[in-house]
């Protein structure tokens, strides 16, 4: 353990509630003149903290021997002031007191997010300060944090940016060519939120031309008219085949959204989604109205991300409001069933074929199949079959 120190030589920030004497040396500010207010009649010139300019701030008496004394003009350390908003937002209008009641109720924190700097100095100082509110019965809380998700590094050319190197990035001449949205669904994609961020502008193109192709996409379903309502009773295999992707799709989107944090995941799952929107020609009524469920899917799995073209979009589908106040779509289970499965098919490791089954169906029957597949006689020949090793909904090696 080693001393903090917590003084800094400027204008902004907490004042230390120090006086210091000539004859007591540091005394506390007494209780009853709590809190120390910055002054705001201050001017800064470039020359040092103002506050050891300002001679109504400084003159003071001392709290012991009430002779002649000068406050303390250094400010805290920004960690120091920094470690316990978190309780305070909880009860902000409180005037009369640090916190109130309301602090237990809201307190721990559920989910607190920082830079990598966050993982050991500031949540360091954030449980020593909710250790120490809690021994002064501030608080109830032990901890002041449930989950901590650590933000990785923004990196150009294999370096952290910064000032100093001189390879920082605007983003601004990428905003006014492409969009904030695009910027935005480039920064999410680019790496999971607690790895580092390698940035690429030629990389921000791929994500323009996503939404290039979702725009267009949703474009052309609107232009041939209203669709139907869906009947989930109605469908054809292709049909169901396209709304099993979107729900299993929002299925991982809520575990990588809700649970894991891992958003570039949710951006490539709506990529991947998209690619079988495209190949999806029905123009039925039924099949309309499967394309209406699977793009509405699309712009509400990324309106966090972005919600400018979302918004757009979502209107286009014949929807009113802000699609941000629009309830997230909720996972069709029923719809997840699949009556028909694709497995792969291996000899002695290696993929020979695919093969359609019933989802249902027997060992025995799958075994059978497999073996009646051509490609599969040709390489297994006259070699007797040693065992089956079926994965179910996945794969078949047949041992020869």
């Amino acid at each position: 353990m080693r001393d903090w120190g917590v003084s800094r030589q400027r204008y902004w920030g907490c004042p230390i509630p120090i006086i210091n004497c000539p004859d007591c040396g540091a005394v506390p500010v007494p209780e009853a003149d709590l809190p120390v207010i910055l002054p705001t009649d201050v001017t800064v010139d470039a020359t040092g903290s103002p506050l050891k300019k300002l001679a109504a701030f400084i003159e003071t008496t001392c709290p012991k021997c009430h002779g002649r004394a000068e406050r303390e003009t250094d400010t805290f350390d920004t960690f120091f002031e920094s470690s316990w908003y978190f309780a305070r937002y909880t009860c902000a209008d409180q005037h009369g007191a640090m916190l109130d009641e309301r602090a237990d109720y809201w307190m721990p924190v559920d989910q607190y997010i920082g830079g990598i700097e966050h993982a050991v100095l500031h949540l360091l100082y954030a449980r020593f300060f909710n250790k120490l509110m809690r021994d002064a019965g501030l608080l109830k809380a032990d901890e002041p944090f449930t989950s901590l998700l650590t933000q990785g590094m923004v990196l150009k050319d294999g370096a952290k940016m910064s000032k100093s190197k001189g390879n920082t990035v605007d983003p601004q001449g990428l905003i006014d060519r492409y969009g904030a949205d695009t910027v935005r669904l480039f920064t999410m994609q680019a790496a999971p939120p607690d790895q580092s961020l390698e940035w690429s502008d030629s990389a921000v193109e791929g994500a323009s031309r996503f939404l290039k192709r979702l725009w267009k996409r949703v474009g052309e379903h609107v232009a041939a008219g209203p669709a139907s309502a869906l009947r989930g009773d109605a469908l054809n295999d292709a049909q169901k085949g396209l709304r099993l992707q979107v729900h299993a799709t929002l299925a991982k989107v809520n575990d990588d959204m809700g649970r894991r944090y891992t958003f570039n995941n949710v951006v490539s799952a709506n990529m991947e989604l998209l690619n079988e929107i495209y190949k999806f020609a029905d123009t039925s009524a039924q099949g309309r109205a499967v394309m209406q469920e699977a793009l509405e899917a699309v712009v509400l799995m990324l309106s966090p991300i972005v919600p400018h073209i979302t918004h757009t979009l979502w209107h286009a589908l014949g929807h009113q409001g802000a699609v941000v106040y629009c309830a997230w779509p909720v996972c069709d289970e029923s719809a997840l069933v699949q009556e028909q499965i694709t497995l792969v098919v291996q000899v002695n490791g290696k993929v020979r074929g695919k093969i359609n089954v019933a989802a249902n169906s027997a060992r025995s029957d799958i075994e059978a199949l497999v073996l009646s597949e051509p490609n599969v006689r040709k390489h297994v020949q006259d070699r007797p079959v040693k065992k089956f090793i079926v994965v179910p909904g996945k794969l078949v090696n047949v041992v020869a």
